[in-house]
């Protein structure tokens, strides 16, 4: 089931990115965001610590390794495309095309 809050995030090339991962399937555990650096392209896209990764360009984090998502992070050099999921999500504002936006 879906619960919660989903998006795609897209960071522009090259790295660094500007975050660091914990957990992954070696650790039975999702990988989830747990540091951003203040002013990088992570910040900069309103990604934040506890964000859970749902996938890496388009692949799947739930049999991803540590190492394996790393590496696919690293791979991604013109852009980043990470599908998050947000449990608190008076955070998350979704895209919507009408009305007005706040920079």
């Amino acid at each position: 089931g879906s619960s919660g809050s989903s998006g795609n995030v897209v960071l522009p090339g090259p790295a660094p990115w500007g975050f660091r991962l914990s957990g992954g399937i070696d650790f039975n555990q999702p990988l989830v965001i747990t540091r951003i650096t203040p002013g990088s392209k992570a910040a900069a896209a309103n990604l934040c610590p506890g964000d859970v990764i749902l996938a890496i360009d388009g692949f799947g984090t739930e049999s991803m390794t540590h190492a394996d998502a790393q590496d696919r992070i690293k791979a991604a050099s013109y852009q980043l495309c990470l599908k998050i999921d947000r449990a608190e999500t008076r955070l998350w504002s979704p895209q919507v095309s009408s009305g007005p936006s706040s920079g």
